[in-house]
């Protein structure tokens, strides 16, 4: 579906958030709502801002509320922080804020940090308490916010943006001008856990749902992009305005650009005087931009990155569920690559593969993140592990990469992550990794192969109804873990509670083995055996000297129930259920053992083994073991 105008995608948005809140009489779940209205003033002389918020915040929990707390992520730029304080104390500190041995935000001068300070804060017209705790703002509430009740608050805030260490900043390598992320005083998420007003440490985000409605007053010579549709293109000109128009010249040394975006809970945006600005229509489809720096080393890729981005917004609509927004901008800016609603920032140009990679990356998270809006600080490998799969499912189509399997990074990446000793349960809080290394593995690969291996154990069929029942349930909702599990159980008809636990909530490995193959007459005894802790259903593949094959299934009991034949070009014998107390199991074939030439645990390797030696006995092992 493609909306045609900001004003019936809002409708769209009244009816679905008012569902919602029906559907929360009768399923218990709620969310909060809130809408800014922000103007705001930018001096790139000196990079500081000054800034008035109006902020509605409706309150759909059941509780009554006291206290409020907003976000302050600039004040993370300064040394002494929270960020600086772990910089200096993680063993594997990011190389991209680490320089000569410490933290690159303990050597910034007063004029290169970041910060962002209230100036004046109300409740209804009543001003409140408020105090700074870093980068988290405690208000003391004038009058409590009643279940169901909403509540105003104005504000006035300053800020300076901090020389770019990490996502946000000015002045990044590529030499763009400014990229605002988490720039505004932002408030923070309550749900059925409570607040969740983590201090910002370097890890990612979370936010409430709503509408904003934000204008940006910023030199007349820089060009514009990010979250949000702008309202005033005519007036604008740099590339947004209609074919044909004449824009008026613009008296004085500022321009006012006007930006509004409907249901979203994040809005950023970049700027610089050099920027190049491009745009394709999508038939049937969102309008994409690509603004990036006007260098001859940057122009190749960024002309071939602009089809790719839409070979793979079709594939993700086509894969997971329709984009529900009518654009979506590709911008150079801030370091790497990071999501943010309706746009990204990505650094370089240069590296056309890194490039067109981090794009495909980045748009994924449109999806597992920024319509399903996931807690990261708690459940960041349901975004980043999510996108990790798609984007590669993703490249390997219209990157026309043709790999057997797309995911053999991420299984790779976990291995590494084990055989380190240094795994930690995902549902560990992220800032409490104990390394960086195991951060990333854990949330990226391990979590793709959460999916890749859902595949493994429902069907790979299953798997996509899966992601498409899932995003269509839960779009423009924070689903937790609990929630794609049920997904999957409602799609596959199985139990998968042993499943989500295992993985996530343990450190538990999978690891079978081939523990003997014996001859029985005219028959072959097989014994398997299950070493590690996490149980998993196996599939098993026997090649016979004259070349034909079968399959054998082994169900695992707890699962209540069995997928589909994954090889159906293969006769399969359904076995009897594995019950995972028992560590041993052991089945017949009906063929003598000198005609069976190799068998094999799970063919296809999407199971996660951490020990893929013993998942296959050879008959040439028969001649080199010892005689009596």
């Amino acid at each position: 579906m493609r909306f045609n105008s900001v004003s019936l995608f809002k409708t769209f948005m009244f009816f679905l958030v008012a569902s919602t809140l029906v559907s929360a009489q009768n399923t218990s779940y709620w969310q909060q709502h809130v809408d800014y209205a922000m103007e705001v003033d930018m001096n790139v002389e000196n990079f500081q801002y000054t800034g008035t918020q109006k902020l509605v915040y409706t309150n759909n929990s059941p509780n009554e509320l006291i206290r409020v707390y907003y976000h302050l992520y600039f004040n993370a730029f300064q040394p002494g922080s929270e960020m600086d304080m772990r910089l200096n104390s993680i063993a594997d500190p990011d190389g991209r804020m680490w320089v000569d041995g410490k933290s690159r935000i303990s050597q910034l001068s007063e004029s290169e940090i970041g910060y962002l300070h209230p100036t004046s804060l109300a409740q209804d017209g009543n001003p409140v308490n408020y105090s700074e705790e870093g980068t988290v703002l405690v208000v003391e509430l004038a009058k409590p916010i009643p279940p169901g009740g909403k509540t105003t608050f104005q504000m006035e805030f300053k800020g300076q943006v901090p020389v770019q260490i990490r996502r946000s900043g000015r002045n990044n390598k590529d030499g763009v001008a400014l990229s605002m992320s988490q720039w505004y005083p932002k408030l923070a998420e309550y749900d059925f856990e409570g607040w969740h007003a983590d201090p910002y440490i370097a890890r990612e985000f979370h936010g409430v749902w709503g509408d904003f409605d934000v204008k940006l007053t910023i030199d007349k010579n820089y060009t514009v992009g990010g979250t949000g549709y702008l309202q005033n293109p005519n007036e604008i000109g740099h590339g947004y305005e209609a074919p044909g128009t004449k824009v008026p010249k613009v008296k004085g040394k500022t321009l006012t650009w006007h930006f509004k975006a409907p249901m979203v809970h994040d809005f950023m945006w970049a700027a610089d005087p050099e920027y190049v600005h491009d745009s394709l229509q999508m038939e049937d489809g969102p309008t994409l931009h690509f603004l990036y720096k006007d260098d001859p080393k940057f122009k190749d890729t960024w002309t071939k990155v602009q089809p790719l981005t839409e070979k793979a917004m079709r594939f993700f609509n086509k894969n997971i569920g329709e984009y529900p927004y009518e654009q979506y901008s590709v911008i150079q800016g801030g370091d790497g690559g990071m999501e943010y609603a309706m746009a990204t920032l990505i650094t370089g140009g240069d590296k056309e593969g890194s490039v067109i990679g981090t794009m495909i990356h980045e748009l994924a998270h449109s999806w597992f993140q920024h319509v399903l809006g996931t807690n990261e600080a708690k459940h960041e490998w349901m975004d980043e592990g999510f996108t990790s799969f798609v984007s590669a499912l993703c490249s390997n189509e219209i990157r026309e990469q043709n790999k057997a399997n797309p995911f053999e990074n991420s299984y790779n990446g976990y291995y590494h992550l084990v055989k380190s000793g240094q795994e930690m349960p995902q549902a560990a809080h992220a800032d409490r990794y104990v390394n960086n290394m195991a951060y990333g593995i854990s949330a990226y690969s391990k979590g793709a192969v959460f999916l890749s291996q859902l595949g493994y154990v429902i069907g790979q069929e299953k798997l996509m109804e899966t992601l498409r029942k899932y995003y269509e349930d839960f779009k423009f909702k924070h689903p937790v873990p609990n929630d794609i599990k049920r997904t999957a159980e409602k799609v596959s008809g199985m139990e998968l509670d042993w499943y989500l636990t295992d993985w996530t909530q343990t450190t538990n490995t999978i690891d079978y083995s081939i523990k003997e193959v014996a001859a029985d007459g005219a028959k072959t005894k097989v014994f398997l055996e299950r070493i590690g802790l996490m149980p998993m259903p196996l599939d098993i593949l026997i090649v016979y000297n004259d070349g034909a094959q079968e399959t054998l299934y082994a169900p695992l009991r707890m699962m209540r129930g069995e997928k589909e034949n994954p090889y159906p070009q293969l006769k399969r014998t359904v076995l009897e259920d594995w019950p995972w107390a028992s560590q041993n199991y052991g089945f017949t074939i009906d063929k003598p053992l000198e005609s069976i030439k190799a068998i094999m645990i799970d063919p296809s390797q999407l199971m996660a083994d951490v020990n893929q030696e013993n998942n296959v006995w050879r008959a040439e092992t028969l001649e080199t073991m010892p005689k009596d």
